[in-house]
């Protein structure tokens, strides 16, 4: 029986008098490959923000462990990472750094395995060839691979993703989906929860979702159970078809 990876137990978060998300109960198994699907302000990114106060994660309660080792055992891509990439890194270093859970190369070594690796995940995820460029050079569709890549460096048990393909042309979406579905094949590969508010941007591979609507879970599940016209129209609060094709789902307005 798999283990649980993350747990959160009755978790909420207010704004002044206003509750703003929960209370949600939610885990998370190894292996298991999550969606968080909602509209905008519905709370997916505050749903991430929360990993850092009260849950149970990777068997240890955050504020009562050394955070520093926690750190390593969970990649995180998204905004609050990538706004404090210094620009004027290499991209091989922006990955490198993950290792000691820094962002900007100090006076730290690092050996032949680090590197290594490092190369290893630009090559997975095709930025190779961007090794020597500084990072504040790159499109964003580039950014976004090497943040994915320095995501994965420690090989976390558990990887964050805050809208990773957002900001991207269809090219550089449908190339980094298909990256993410090889991603998702390979069994060693961490549990991951992605947050996006598209469907078309679920990767092949997702084993299940989580429907979010008013900081409240709405629906959970495997993901064809969850993923459907009927939930994802009340989530979204118009009429919706959801079709399903080859392990991605697609939606239009109903007629």
């Amino acid at each position: 029986m798999s283990s649980s990876v993350l747990t959160l137990n009755e978790v909420a978060v207010r704004r002044g008098d206003r509750l703003i998300l929960g209370p949600i109960n939610f885990s998370i198994l190894q292996g298991e490959r999550w969606v968080v699907l909602g509209p905008n302000g519905a709370g997916k990114s505050t749903l991430l923000q929360i990993l850092a106060t009260k849950i149970s994660v990777l068997d240890k309660q955050m504020g009562k462990v050394d955070l520093f080792e926690l750190r390593t055992r969970i990649g995180l891509c998204g905004s609050v990472i990538a706004e404090d990439i210094p620009h004027d890194e290499t991209v091989k270093d922006v990955v490198l750094t993950a290792a000691y859970a820094i962002l900007g190369r100090w006076n730290e070594s690092y050996d032949l395995w680090d590197e290594s690796r490092a190369m290893a995940l630009l090559t997975n995820f095709g930025v190779r060839e961007l090794g020597d460029r500084l990072y504040g050079t790159l499109s964003e569709g580039e950014k976004k691979r090497v943040q994915i890549s320095r995501a994965l460096m420690t090989d976390p048990e558990l990887l964050l993703l805050d809208e990773p393909a957002a900001g991207l042309d269809l090219g550089g979406r449908e190339d980094l989906l298909r990256r993410f579905a090889n991603f998702a094949a390979d069994p060693l590969a961490p549990a991951t929860i992605l947050v996006t508010h598209h469907i078309e941007e679920i990767p092949v591979g997702t084993t299940h979702a989580l429907l979010i609507k008013d900081g409240l879970v709405a629906v959970s599940g495997p993901i064809d159970q969850v993923i459907t016209s009927e939930h994802v129209s009340a989530v979204f609060g118009t009429s919706i078809t959801v079709t399903p094709e080859s392990g991605r789902f697609f939606a239009r307005a109903s007629v």
